[in-house]
């Protein structure tokens, strides 16, 4: 199990990585919403912009891509193969229909599948993060059923949009390689944080 971490920018890095070299990607992009990320300017235009330009090397470098892309600009996406749902019971936030209680994770090309098993298409949690000084961090364990669903054990795992770095400490949890990039040099270093950190916490439990 190896890990690459990157700093810099991923539409620049995802170049140089070679077609079909990474078993997947998994990655949660800026939403276009107003977050206060520091080096990205977060509005809709960014945003597609941002899509136009990361997902053709996505699509390229891995045979299975999950993105999960917050409830309104999915639109800006490339159609998906599959919707999975992040449900989450008590609601996070509202909106002009309601509470939301779901989000989706656009999924394309194709998952692995274990023989005999079936997988349901949604997972069920309430949003709590790790505390770890990002503005927008996903629950670790959300990833981890994210990562644990679709992709095979001991395959590698490429983040474009690394933050905090919780898709890595995921991959690392369940036997994954992961690359991560990341362009905001004060996330990358909590990514580094918390990726060593789990990677002790694996070899101190072997």
């Amino acid at each position: 199990m190896t890990v690459r971490l990157i700093l810099g920018d991923c539409l620049e890095a995802m170049k140089q990585i070679p077609s079909g070299s990474v078993d997947a990607v998994v990655t949660d992009p800026p939403y276009g919403v107003g977050v206060a990320y520091g080096c990205f300017d977060d509005n809709k235009q960014n945003l597609k912009r941002l899509v136009d330009k990361f997902m053709p090397e996505a699509l390229r470098i891995a045979g299975c891509v999950l993105v999960t892309c917050g409830n309104g600009n999915q639109h800006l996406y490339p159609t998906p193969d599959w919707t999975l749902c992040w449900h989450i019971p008590a609601g996070n936030g509202y909106n002009a229909w309601g509470f939301t209680t779901w989000q989706p994770i656009l999924a394309y090309g194709k998952p692995y599948r274990e023989k005999g098993r079936a997988y349901p298409d949604s997972y069920s949690m309430s949003p709590i993060a790790d505390d770890n000084e990002h503005p927008c961090p996903k629950p670790t364990k959300l990833m981890r059923w994210i990562v644990e669903r679709n992709i095979r054990m001991g395959a590698t795992v490429l983040d474009p949009f690394m933050g905090s770095g919780t898709t890595g400490v995921a991959c690392i949890q369940t036997g994954r390689s992961f690359i991560g990039i990341e362009l905001d040099p004060g996330y990358f270093e909590i990514s580094e944080k918390r990726i060593a950190e789990a990677q002790l916490q694996v070899r101190m439990e072997i």
